[in-house]
């Protein structure tokens, strides 16, 4: 008897992401909901940007995007019931916590060492780029003495670098981005279209931005 495999939902996130601290906290449990297992994927958006012609996040580069975001943050966060305490530093460096997330993917624990770490930069306002502060944050969660080692050499390295690679060659641009079956939504409040499309996709894999009908 063949078994059929857990369809899944891959959820692409940058530690210093505003828009996805909200996005951490709801994906779980929206997936759960349709059956849908969520494989987690940490990468850095920095090479992102840089390859747009960036060197900071947008949000700083345009002072009236960012104090949009700032605000739409607080309605999404105040929705959700979630705390939110401007960082002091924004954004942060979130390298140690990404290559603990690329590691270590697979863990029972990572889900919520994840959010432990979105709450201490968005909710906390400490230091998520601090080794000290990430060690605790692993201890909590019980993950064991030799995790952040083990995060830190260089096939970890190694990892983090091919997986943020990889989210540039799969079109990723900004974070949060889901991808299901090939197909990429980018923004947390695309979650359900995500899942939606998972269950019914609409359009074929070849459809795309053609010129409207005469």
């Amino acid at each position: 008897m063949t078994g059929t495999s857990t369809p899944t939902i891959e959820f692409w996130f940058e530690f210093a992401s505003t828009y996805s601290y909200p996005a951490a906290f709801a994906v779980e449990e929206a997936a759960r909901k349709r059956g849908v297992a969520v494989a987690w994927r940490a990468f850095l958006l920095g090479p992102v940007f840089a390859a747009q012609g960036w060197r900071d996040s947008p949000f700083n580069l345009y002072p009236a995007k960012g104090r949009y975001m700032w605000r739409d943050l607080d309605r999404l966060c105040a929705a959700q019931g979630l705390p939110l305490r401007r960082p002091s530093r924004f954004p942060r460096g979130s390298v140690p916590a990404a290559r603990i997330a690329c590691r270590f993917a697979d863990a029972a624990w990572l889900p919520d060492f994840v959010r432990a770490v979105y709450r201490a930069n968005f909710a906390e306002d400490r230091d998520i780029g601090d080794p000290a502060v990430i060690r605790e944050l692993l201890e909590r969660q019980g993950a064991g003495p030799d995790a952040f080692a083990a995060a830190q050499a260089d096939d970890a390295k190694a990892l983090l670098r091919a997986q943020t690679d990889r989210a540039m060659e799969l079109g990723i641009f900004g974070a949060p981005s889901f991808l299901v079956n090939g197909e990429l939504f980018w923004g947390g409040d695309r979650l359900d279209a995500a899942l939606d499309w998972l269950a019914t996709p609409l359009l074929g894999p070849d459809a795309g931005g053609g010129s409207p009908p005469a």
